[in-house]
């Protein structure tokens, strides 16, 4: 069993800790450009926008650029404001997600929509983009601009894309990773390889990072799905089962359904379509699922692509923000145990 193999299989429990502390100073940077560019004349905006910004979440995304440049041994400070670029597209897409989604919850917390309404959540994520761009063309870096444009893109296809394939059980696995390698690892990837592209670095150490992220971040998506029908509420800051009535296809369902009997599938086409959706046949999908594996095989692949974004960064030397990077996988895997 190789190295990286056995930290993927630790028995201690992970944390961003080692991460936090790693980018901690230049993350107070990143902190002091998002709290100035939130601001506007509009009260609203800062009021909104806030409430999700300081709601909790763990800036993964932007500490994940931090990281990298560390990991390249970076000395300047255009990674502050990229940063703080990728932090506003993350949070714009879940103002937006939000809105669609209809959701009532997010990090434990009401939601902006719940809120201030489905209009103001849908500009003030717009406001978010605009002002994502500007940081990105004060950089003055065409590459870098491009990465992050394509991303944001992508993200928005990636959204579209699921909304098409939504309570259609006939959605295979292929489409399912399409999904989720466009809507979350999209972003992730675009916020590792803006470091290289900001240090200097060769297009293969470029593309080491991209990898790196892209597959965080589809393990990142594959445990939010399955946590999504194990998990409670105050675990996972909404409620559980959201996805299932919301009727969204993911892995664990794509599995339960091809391994299902007809019985068991009668049941998976009906309520995906939206015919029944209650807590006793949530219940009901939670023992399907157990009963066909499919969450723990949901969880393997997790595993899997975690290995592959670990081994991405196996290319370079700096040992700290290596082994801060690699944690960073088994948190990110960790969450569902």
């Amino acid at each position: 069993m190789s190295a990286t193999i056995h930290r993927l299989s630790r028995n201690s429990a992970p944390s961003l800790e080692p991460m936090m502390s790693l980018v901690a100073e230049d993350l107070n940077s990143v902190n002091a450009v998002i709290l100035a560019r939130m601001q506007s004349r509009i009260p609203l905006i800062p009021e909104l926008a806030g409430h999700l910004i300081a709601g909790g979440g763990k800036r993964m995304r932007p500490m994940l650029t931090l990281a990298c440049a560390r990991l390249l041994d970076y000395a300047g400070t255009r990674h502050h404001r990229l940063a703080a670029a990728v932090e506003f597209i993350h949070t714009a897409t879940l103002l937006h997600d939000d809105v669609v989604d209809g959701s009532a919850m997010r990090r434990g917390k009401r939601t902006a929509n719940m809120i201030w309404g489905n209009n103001a959540s849908v500009l003030v994520g717009d406001f978010l983009f605009s002002r994502s761009f500007e940081l990105m063309v004060e950089d003055g870096s065409l590459k870098v601009l491009k990465i992050l444009a394509n991303a944001s893109a992508v993200i928005a296809e990636g959204e579209v894309n699921q909304l098409t394939a939504q309570r259609r059980i006939e959605t295979d696995e292929d489409q399912y990773l399409d999904i989720i390698g466009a809507k979350t690892a999209a972003l992730f990837a675009a916020a590792c390889r803006i470091a290289a592209v900001v240090a200097e670095r060769p297009e293969a150490e470029e593309l080491a990072l991209d990898a790196y992220g892209r597959n965080l971040g589809i393990a990142f998506q594959l445990v939010d799905d399955a946590i999504d029908y194990v998990s409670d509420g105050e675990t996972m800051g909404k409620d559980t089962g959201d996805d299932f009535r919301d009727g969204k296809i993911t892995l664990p369902v794509i599995l339960a359904y091809a391994r299902g009997n007809e019985a068991d599938r009668k049941f998976w086409k009906e309520t995906m379509s939206g015919l029944h959706g209650d807590n006793a046949d949530l219940a009901h999908a939670q023992s399907l699922l157990a009963a066909t594996g499919a969450i723990d095989d949901t969880l393997a692949r997790a595993r899997h692509y975690g290995q592959r974004a670990i081994d991405a960064i196996g290319m370079f030397g700096n040992a700290r923000a290596k082994a801060a990077l690699t944690e960073a996988v088994e948190f990110a895997i960790a969450r569902a145990y």
